[in-house]
């Protein structure tokens, strides 16, 4: 056998497995949009109602997905790490378009009526150990907080979506948290849209303590000097995103998000004198779009 003929079957190889692959990712992805278009899946009902709330029963969509981010190490550090981000959030089937900001936290539209939505949210802060990070020599540790609360949605417009939550913390911290957003949502071409908006944060005192007060012990551990943290106004920034919807059930997206810190969290030394008032995360993210049925 010469050269050319090796080379010809090396060739029909390639191509045989080249077709093998495509025909498997075309059933693959043939079969996911045959599973969104119809309902996955049907869970029974209730046995019973929530009072004041509306009945669960009927068509649901979720979202679920993946994102990394490059956040900074600590709220007020100055260097950063990548994590990966979870994506989910529940709203009825065939309500207005779902949009979703990277600071939004899980939730679910119990209440959705045309342009407006409200319900259940969660959010996860991950721990703070002082070992890590060589700025925070002294100050000991603070655990994961679970962040509990609602939120709330509102589309004056299609394209101006204003947005507000309120969650109280368990763990780490046990404070109150208010998140305000607003994003201007311009479509650039068809399935590209790209967002941006300005944010704002309050935090009382014990949501904000654990993480930028220095108390008297950790004062001599770390070399800073005591400080009382106090809660209020906590931050103000301005967030952007750019999403492309593959087709009604992918959609992948890129985001900034900037936050400055202000008074007490940005008054703190640990602030001051080892980190930075300026915060910036920056963000890719793929969600997955299906629907499901509660009797």
């Amino acid at each position: 056998m010469n050269h050319f003929d090796e080379a010809a079957l090396r060739l029909t190889a390639h191509a045989r497995r080249t077709t093998v692959c495509l025909a498997a990712l075309g059933a693959i992805m043939a079969t996911m949009q045959s599973v969104s278009a119809q309902t996955a899946f049907t869970l029974p009902a209730p046995p019973f109602d929530v009072p004041m709330l509306p009945s669960p029963s009927g068509n649901w969509t979720v979202m679920v997905g993946i994102g990394g981010e490059y956040t900074p190490d600590f709220v007020g550090s100055k260097n950063g790490k990548f994590l990966p981000i979870p994506i989910f959030t529940i709203r009825r089937a065939g309500s207005v378009d779902q949009f979703r900001g990277p600071r939004d936290s899980a939730s679910i539209a119990l209440f959705d009526v045309g342009y407006f939505r409200a319900g259940p949210a969660f959010k996860y802060v991950a721990s703070r150990k002082s070992d890590k990070y060589a700025e925070l020599t002294g100050l000991g540790d603070v655990k994961a907080a679970y962040e509990l609360g609602g939120f709330v949605e509102y589309f004056p417009v299609d394209w101006l979506r204003l947005r507000s939550e309120l969650r109280q913390g368990l763990g780490g911290h046990t404070g109150t948290v208010a998140d305000v957003s607003a994003d201007v949502i311009v479509p650039l071409i068809q399935r590209l849209t790209i967002s941006a908006g300005p944010r704002f944060t309050w935090k009382s005192t014990k949501a904000t303590a654990p993480y930028f007060g220095v108390d008297a012990a950790q004062s001599l551990a770390s070399g800073l000097s005591v400080y009382d943290a106090k809660g209020g106004a906590h931050s103000v920034g301005f967030g952007s995103q750019i999403s492309y919807r593959i087709n009604p059930q992918w959609e992948v997206h890129a985001y900034v998000e900037y936050e400055k810190l202000l008074g007490n969290a940005a008054d703190s030394p640990l602030v001051k004198l080892r980190g930075s008032s300026n915060q910036t995360t920056v963000g890719l993210g793929a969600s997955y779009s299906f629907d499901f049925r509660i009797r």
